[in-house]
């Protein structure tokens, strides 16, 4: 019974990491679809915030042994490369 509630944990905290993931995906498009506008320091900080935040989570998540180091490493080097994607379009503009 205790394995299947400890697997129940780890899908649950990989959705729950994985919605995190998919919001700052969610912001960096939006962003993406305004880079008519000029750059938004505010906007960018908010991402940064975002995006520690979603490090922390991992973190916690991998000492707790609720997900692998590896899952969370992909999560946020997928972020990471659309963040630099956004920031490459915004110095190219």
């Amino acid at each position: 019974m205790e394995h299947t509630e400890e697997q129940t944990y780890q899908q649950k905290a990989l959705e729950l990491l994985k919605a995190d993931a998919e919001k700052i995906e969610q912001l960096i498009k939006v962003q993406m679809d305004h880079l008519t506008l000029p750059s938004c320091p505010l906007y960018e900080e908010v991402l940064d915030t975002q995006m520690f935040g979603l490090s922390r989570e991992i973190d916690f998540a991998v000492k707790l042994g609720l997900i692998e180091r590896e899952t969370g490493k992909n999560l946020m080097d997928t972020l990471e490369k659309e963040l630099s994607v956004l920031h490459e379009a915004y110095t190219n503009k």
